[in-house]
């Protein structure tokens, strides 16, 4: 797979964290070719995100050299990701790579396995409570919705009626999703109107049950959909399909997927947030790997990538445009 090159996406200060990170160690730790083997727990393979961003940790240890990734799917379990890093350990990993289901259940096998000289480096989301961890690699998520609200302020200058299918009641990237829309949408004026907010559990069949349920309800067709990922998005569309209303409502989602990015070729979604997991899960094992073999630490341990709009004016530089156009 080819690699682009996603600096340009990054925060000005992971930027810089990336460069110190990666080019310039600390004493070594081990030496340069050292045999590298890291266990990778992604929250689920239910999700294409995660699919894609493990594919790329994958790519980027083969293109680095003598990194052997094991993969245990988290399937949505904080137990079994508990489990999988304390087998981990059990069997000697050098790094653990985790995106925690849960950020406060998997804090005590995380602890554990930094107790026992295993360094651990969380994407996606963090673990709360364990500053031990070596960093985490992660999109702005508040940035990336004010992202999604300014396009929305962008293709509707006059206003809008917005419907918002938020993630998962309590989880930090639906907190932090839904916070950076309102951010923008709330002070843009009085014409622009939220008519219904409703949790779709980060879920297509959900997004498309509760977009039904809320059209059905609502007295007048709404102008736009916010979706805190793109799962929802899809189904969304599917719900405004069913009613003949493609094109009428113009639905936004956030993840990037292949999936959503040919609904935007097709004009069933008018965008989509970038978060650029495959540059996420890279930039994890550059980190991991360096730290391991040289003993290089990151200068921040909090690694955030700015996510981007895409639409169909810059479809090309989305991150999985080559798979949606397969």
């Amino acid at each position: 797979m080819q690699r682009r090159n996603f600096t340009r996406s990054l925060t000005v200060a992971a930027a810089l964290t990336l460069s110190t990170a990666i080019g310039a160690g600390t004493a070594a730790a081990q030496s340069d070719d050292q045999e590298v083997t890291i266990m990778v727990s992604p929250l689920t393979f239910a999700f294409p995100h995660f699919v894609f961003m493990v594919e790329e940790m994958r790519d980027e240890a083969e293109a680095i050299g003598g990194v052997k990734i094991i993969v245990q799917d988290g399937q949505l379990s904080s137990t079994k990701q508990a489990g999988d890093i304390e087998a981990a350990v059990v069997q000697g990993v050098d790094g653990i790579i985790v995106a925690p289901t849960d950020a406060d259940a998997l804090a005590g096998a995380v602890r554990t396995a930094i107790s026992n000289g295993i360094p651990v480096v969380t994407v996606d989301r963090p673990v709360n409570g364990v500053p031990e961890v070596l960093a985490n690699v992660a999109a702005d998520n508040f940035t990336g919705a004010k992202a999604q609200g300014e396009q929305v302020v962008a293709d509707f200058p006059d206003g809008a009626t917005i419907v918002n299918l938020q993630g998962i009641p309590g989880d930090k990237t639906m907190i932090d999703r839904n916070a950076g829309a309102h951010e923008v949408l709330d002070v843009a004026g009085d014409s622009y109107v939220f008519v219904a907010e409703q949790p779709a559990d980060f879920s297509r069949d959900q997004g498309l049950s509760v977009t039904e349920n809320i059209l059905t309800g609502l007295s007048e067709t709404p102008d736009v959909i916010i979706a805190a990922n793109d799962d929802m998005a899809l189904g969304a569309a599917q719900a405004v399909a069913a009613r003949g209303l493609t094109g009428e409502v113009a639905i936004y989602g956030f993840d990037g997927s292949s999936g959503a990015l040919q609904a935007v070729i097709d004009g069933s979604l008018r965008a989509t947030i970038d978060q650029f997991p495959g540059e996420q899960g890279r930039t994890a094992v550059r980190v991991l790997v360096d730290h391991i073999r040289t003993g290089a630490m990151p200068e921040s341990d909090n690694i955030l990538l700015a996510p981007i709009a895409i639409t169909e004016e810059n479809l090309d530089d989305a991150e999985r445009i080559g798979m949606a156009r397969e």
